[in-house]
This record gives structure tokens, C-alpha cells and sequence, in this order.
């Protein structure tokens, strides 16, 4: 069975699963089971992704206001950022930083309207998203630069390294 702890500041739903072997050679995780999710979580993934990056590059802050995301690191380390996207939302523009590893290995269940964001603390990062709804392009999601007063997330920006679509 999967364990779930609840986040401190957003309420969102922090996914422990109990599946690992670990012995002098590595460990084996079940890093997903349709029947136990679907019944603790309630959602139906249907794609996953893989962003695989370089020490301090910065992803995000991107979401969809239909999209479930469940969100891991299964290797290296990053600092994940959720942020309230939702505009009606009495939260809007909060934000909570997971630090998320392939050695410490949980998943955070991103609701839609929320978004996520991560910056890679580690010399590479496998970040991994399943999804509730076919990604159908960067056109049709938000995005928030990482500065946005409304946001004001801490990063050293002179470290990072960002895309043209985060600039």
C-alpha cells in the first residue's frame, strides 16, 4: 500500500510508497500500481514524461487548469516549487519547495490550476511527470516567470539557467 502525508502550507498530497527493497546492491521501488493509486487518488494517469537536465537549470513555473500531475525525482536531487496558480484562489501566487531525490524517493500529486517548477540541485536530474491528460503543448498551458512579485520565489539568479519560455 502507498502512504500520503499532507503537505504543511499548499495541503497537497505527498506520496510515499512502500514497495522498496534495498540490500548491498540498489533497491527496487514500485514507483506506481494503477489499482492502488486510482483508489487513494482518485485520478486517471494516462501519459508519463521524463525531463532529464543539468546542475541549476530552472523549469517552470508551468500548469494547466485541467491537468493532475504526479511528480517525482528518480535520480539526482532538485528543489521542486508548486505554486497556487489559480487566480480566484485566496492562495494565489503561494508556493511550497519540496526537495525531491532519487535516494529519498516520494511523489507530490500536483492538482490542476497549481504549477510546477524544480531546480536541479545535482550534477543531472531525472525528473519524472505522470499526467491525467495528454500534454498538448506549451501554447495551450500558463507560465509564470520565477520573479513574478505576485510569486517571489528565492533563487539565486545568477546561478540558473533558464530557456527563452522561462526568461
Amino acid at each position: 500500500m502507498i502512504k500520503i502525508k499532507i503537505s504543511k502550507k499548499l495541503k497537497l498530497k505527498m506520496i510515499f510508497p512502500n514497495s522498496n527493497f534495498k540490500d548491498k546492491r540498489g533497491f527496487y521501488l514500485e514507483s506506481f500500481n494503477l489499482e492502488k493509486y486510482k483508489k487513494k487518488l482518485k485520478v486517471n494517469f494516462v501519459e508519463d514524461d521524463f525531463s532529464i537536465n543539468k546542475k541549476n537549470v530552472f523549469k517552470g513555473i508551468h500548469g494547466d487548469n485541467k491537468t493532475w500531475k504526479l511528480i517525482s525525482c528518480v535520480y539526482g536531487k532538485c528543489a521542486a516549487y508548486i505554486v497556487d496558480c489559480r487566480k480566484n484562489s485566496k492562495n494565489f501566487g503561494k508556493w511550497e519547495k519540496f526537495i525531491l531525490s532519487g535516494e529519498d524517493y516520494y511523489q507530490i500529486l500536483v492538482p490542476p490550476g497549481f504549477g510546477n517548477s524544480f531546480l536541479v540541485l545535482s550534477k543531472v536530474t531525472v525528473y519524472h511527470y505522470k499526467q491525467s491528460q495528454y500534454y498538448k503543448g506549451m501554447s495551450k498551458q500558463f507560465t509564470y516567470n520565477w520573479n513574478d512579485p505576485r510569486i517571489k520565489l528565492r533563487l539565486n539568479k545568477k546561478k540558473i539557467i533558464l530557456s527563452k519560455r522561462d526568461s
